[in-house]
This record gives structure tokens, C-alpha cells and sequence, in this order.
């Protein structure tokens, strides 16, 4: 029971690798606040924060929080970090897994989809953060991290979606400043973000469909990732740019084959990697 009496909050935790994080540091008996927005279900998005939940708690949580929020609202945010100190005591591990994406050209990038990315990616990111830091300097091994890729000024990852990538990068930046400001405090702040595609219903619904699904990797290899660096001393792992699968190699994991959805088909990297 590895994280047993660890409070963890995840955003975005109801679906997809949000979930799967959330599933894995149950199984080693945390407590889980799942924090995210679909309270009903939606025709083409799997699972509510209540339906997550039951999951969890079946997983082996200790506790389990399903918290509606809506971190573009800092309001939301505050409500939903006060309720799972009151629940849980504290907070030991923020992940910061919520997330949208848009991968448009500049001219076909609305103002509302612009405001959407960055409110939850970069705003939503970084207040979050603020929000989890008061209670996280009172944690024993506390750790943030962030769903997000290395920083790479390769203009071929910016001239396609300009936009999301600009949001994603700022979530980066978010551990890249976090890292090294929270060092007095024994902090850790990293990231983590896949080699290849994921199962998830973004990849489902708005990349490529069953085509791309059946070329990508399950949630759980990401999890898994998270599993091993939330457990590395916190004051010796900051300002990492993890990729799960050297996450796992790292910790003598060599085969990856039962992670891919479809073993006949090749995988296809994911976006930054």
C-alpha cells in the first residue's frame, strides 16, 4: 500500500488518464478527489465523477471525493481544494490532468477555443497549483504533476495548432517555474506526457477516430508511469519532462505490448515526442 494515507486530487479525473492515475494510486490505498465537470452522462464521453468514484473506491482507495468543478473559475477551484482538505486533511499530490485540445491552423482557431484551451490549460493549471501549494508545503513527499509535454522550439509543433500548442507549453512552463520555486519547500514539480497516442475520447472523438484508436497505447501506461515518479523523494525528482515509457524502462519494464490496444498494428507518437 504504497500511497496508503496519501491525499491526492486530480483534475479531469473522471475519464480516461485522469482515471487510470486515479485507479493506480487507489489500488496503493490513496485517498482520491476527483475533480472535473460531467456530473450527468454524455453521449459521446464515457463516465461521470460519480460513476469514477465507484471505480476508485472498488479499486481500494481509502476515500474517495467526486467534486464538480470547473477549473476555469477560480471559485470552483477554491470549493473544490477546501472540500478535499476538510474531507482528507491535507493534500499530498496534485495531478494536473485536465486538459482541452483544439489541433487547428491560426485562421480556424476561434476566440472562444482559444479562451477554452488556455482557461483550462494554462489558467486552470496554474491556479490550481496556487491553490494546492499552501497545503501541499505541509505534505510529507508532496509532488505536482502536470500532463504535459517537453519543451521543444521545433517550429513543426507549432506551425499546425499553434494555438493548443502555445496551452500545452504553457502548462510546461507552469513545472518549469513551480521546480524551481518550490525547491525551499521540497516540492516536486514535473511532468509527464506519452510517446504515443492514447485511448482516450479526445483521440476518439476529435483526432482520428477508431483508426488512431486502434494505433494507440491504453491509459494505463501512463499511469504506471505516474505510479513510480509520485514515489521518488520529492526533494531528489523536480523539473522532469517524463516520458512513460523511459519511465518504465527506467524501473525495468521492457515490454510495453500489453498497453497497446491493438498489438497488430503500429504505434503512432504522439504529438511533441
Amino acid at each position: 500500500m504504497e500511497f496508503q494515507n496519501k491525499n491526492v486530487l486530480i483534475t479531469g479525473g473522471s475519464r480516461g488518464i485522469g482515471k487510470a492515475i486515479a485507479l493506480r494510486l487507489a489500488a496503493g490505498g490513496a485517498n482520491i478527489a476527483v475533480a472535473a465537470k460531467t456530473v450527468e452522462p454524455h453521449p459521446k464521453l464515457d463516465g461521470t465523477i460519480y460513476s469514477a468514484a465507484e471505480e476508485i473506491k472498488k479499486a481500494g482507495a481509502g476515500k474517495v471525493l467526486p467534486l464538480q468543478a470547473d477549473i476555469r473559475y477560480e471559485e470552483s477551484i477554491q470549493q473544490a481544494v477546501e472540500a478535499t482538505v476538510k474531507e482528507f486533511g491535507g493534500i499530498d499530490i496534485l495531478i494536473n490532468n485536465a486538459s482541452a485540445i483544439s489541433l487547428t491552423p491560426t485562421e480556424q482557431t476561434e476566440a472562444k477555443r482559444w479562451d477554452l484551451m488556455h482557461g483550462i490549460n494554462v489558467r486552470g493549471t496554474f491556479l490550481v497549483s496556487k491553490a494546492c501549494i499552501p497545503h501541499l508545503k505541509n505534505a510529507h513527499n508532496p509532488h505536482i504533476l502536470n500532463l504535459s509535454p517537453p519543451l521543444n522550439m521545433d517550429p513543426r509543433w507549432f506551425a499546425p495548432h499553434l494555438a493548443y500548442t502555445m496551452s500545452k507549453y504553457g502548462m510546461s512552463m507552469v513545472v518549469f517555474g513551480l521546480a524551481e520555486e518550490l525547491k525551499p519547500h521540497r516540492i516536486a514539480a514535473n511532468a509527464l506526457w506519452p510517446k504515443t497516442t492514447i485511448a482516450t475520447a479526445a483521440v476518439e472523438n476529435l483526432l482520428g477516430g477508431d483508426f488512431l484508436i486502434q494505433r494507440s497505447r491504453t491509459p494505463e501506461i501512463v499511469a504506471d508511469a505516474a505510479w513510480y515518479i509520485l514515489q521518488r523523494p520529492s526533494h531528489e525528482c523536480s523539473g522532469n519532462f517524463f516520458i512513460d515509457e523511459e519511465v518504465l524502462s527506467a524501473e525495468g519494464v521492457n515490454n510495453f505490448s500489453k498497453y497497446a490496444v491493438n498489438p497488430n498494428h503500429k504505434l503512432m507518437n504522439d504529438l511533441f515526442v
